[in-house]
């Protein structure tokens, strides 16, 4: 059950570290104010606000940030986004899952679709990679809360189906129905986790070529860099040559 994923130690090292905060923080209030505006706005009563909400404190949002996005969705207040998920491909038939919250479709379409076009891939129709890919539910922790064995055998006592462990991160991976009960366990024991949502994960991983893997990276930047874009999730994998050079 426990894994490698060099590209997740890169988004965290790389992706995560060096990205704009207010831009970050942005994306996350979107959620915040969106959950709240579809259910109740004490999150005790809203699963999806309590997620956003344990997300955004993962990312060390301030508490004045979050509680304006909620008062801003309960109030009624701001644009009617709506959720979409585009499906492409990258360099060397890459699969690429994007998920966006959009007050303008069209908009969101284009910059996706654009963004694609400039970095070698192309947009396609939905589910035509999502078959290739497992609806889970994703909880992360800093490596430095346990051991791999200590937190795959918490884990596995909590329910979850699989766990992946790296220097930099445990991630551990539940069915959907799952996820709640599993995260609800995980965080009584050991806190509120860095990052905990549903997620796309790969059924099967595809090593870039050393020519395509920078691209790729850059696709997948881009991608995540639009306003409108909450989540990418792609089936590639880096040599570990270029998970060091590119992580570096």
């Amino acid at each position: 059950m426990a894994g490698h994923s060099k590209w997740a130690n890169i988004q965290h090292r790389k992706g995560r570290q060096d990205a704009k905060r207010s831009k970050v923080f942005s994306k996350l209030s979107k959620e915040i104010t969106v959950a709240a505006k579809m259910g109740a706005a004490d999150p005790a009563f809203n699963p999806r606000l309590r997620l956003a909400i344990a997300n955004a404190k993962g990312q060390s949002m301030p508490k004045d940030n979050i509680e304006r996005a909620i008062k801003k969705g309960s109030s009624g207040e701001g644009d009617d986004y709506e959720e979409i998920r585009y499906e492409g491909f990258g360099p060397e038939g890459i699969g690429v899952i994007v998920e966006a919250l959009t007050d303008n479709r069209n908009r969101t379409a284009s910059e996706v679709r654009s963004t694609f076009s400039k970095h070698g891939g192309n947009l396609g129709e939905t589910g035509s990679v999502s078959f290739s890919f497992d609806r889970v539910g994703e909880i992360q922790y800093k490596s430095e809360i346990g051991s791999e064995d200590e937190i795959l055998e918490a884990a596995i006592e909590a329910g979850a189906e699989d766990v992946q462990s790296s220097e930099e991160l445990h991630t551990i991976y539940t069915a959907p129905d799952d996820f709640a009960e599993v995260s609800g366990a995980l965080e009584q024991k050991y806190g509120e986790a860095d990052s905990a949502k549903l997620a796309w994960r790969p059924q099967n991983t595809i090593e870039v070529s050393s020519g395509k893997s920078e691209t790729m990276v850059k696709l997948f930047d881009a991608l995540d860099d639009l306003d409108d874009v909450q989540q990418v999730y792609a089936n590639f994998e880096l040599s570990d040559e270029d998970a060091e050079r590119l992580a570096g």
